[in-house]
């Protein structure tokens, strides 16, 4: 009998003791359970304002593209009514149209541009026969002033390309003399200086030829002076140095 009652005192845990124990640990484990169910939450919480955020951003980003969208197709639209204005004018205006077509066709000759072809005369110059009893032999040399006054009657009298000894001739050629010889963009050309025009050769030669003018010129400053019409000139188109 005592034995027993020993025993019953001296056991490490009493029942109430025990079952604080298991309250304890359950609690415990209830508290730390809901703290890291927290923590989750809290992160997926964290995750879901992020991905709400870049969904909002790219919501914006399409709203935009749309609206640039719908900007570029109202100006393609503009545009393309425009084009069909225009083709309208154009076809309304056939003739003006062809008469344009002309009139670039013959800038582009000039600019040098297009190859030339086609009927036209062809002008030589040469330096006079020096007289001794002169005093100044430059009177007898062919000077750029002469060339100048070819070149602008040719034009006048509409000559679509002009060349000189071979080389094209622009409309922004430098031409300069330098004693015998002519320097046209950088070229040098020393006498005889052949100067070919294609256009209307009647048209040329009369416009050449008049009394009192470019020949009869030229002729009074000693300048040796022949013409020929050519049934065919050939110029080719300039190449532009790259």
């Amino acid at each position: 009998m005592n034995n027993k009652k020993t025993n019953s005192k001296g056991s490490f845990f009493t029942r109430k003791q025990f079952e604080l124990l298991i309250v304890c640990v359950t609690t415990g484990f209830i508290i730390g359970y809901s703290y890291n169910q927290a923590k989750d939450n809290r992160e997926a919480g964290t995750i879901d304002s992020e991905l709400f955020e870049q969904e909002e951003s790219y919501r914006e980003e399409l709203i935009t593209q749309q609206e640039r969208n719908k900007e570029l197709t109202e100006e393609l639209n503009n545009l393309q009514e425009q084009i069909r204005k225009y083709e309208k004018s154009f076809a309304s205006n056939e003739k003006d149209y062809k008469k344009l077509v002309e009139q670039a066709e013959d800038l582009r000759l000039l600019l040098g541009e297009l190859k030339s072809e086609g009927k036209g005369i062809r002008i030589t110059l040469q330096d006079g026969d020096y007289d001794p009893k002169s005093l100044n032999p430059n009177d007898y040399i062919v000077h750029e002033s002469h060339v100048f006054k070819l070149l602008n009657e040719l034009k006048i009298s509409g000559a679509q390309a002009i060349a000189i000894n071979g080389q094209r001739v622009l409309a922004s050629s430098y031409i300069r003399c330098n004693g015998p010889v002519i320097t046209i963009d950088g070229t040098q050309h020393p006498a005889p200086f052949v100067i070919e025009a294609v256009g209307d050769s009647d048209t040329l030669m009369a416009s050449l030829n008049l009394n009192g003018g470019v020949v009869d010129q030229l002729l009074n400053d000693n300048i040796v002076v022949s013409l020929e019409e050519n049934q065919k000139l050939t110029m080719p188109k300039v190449k532009v140095e790259s």
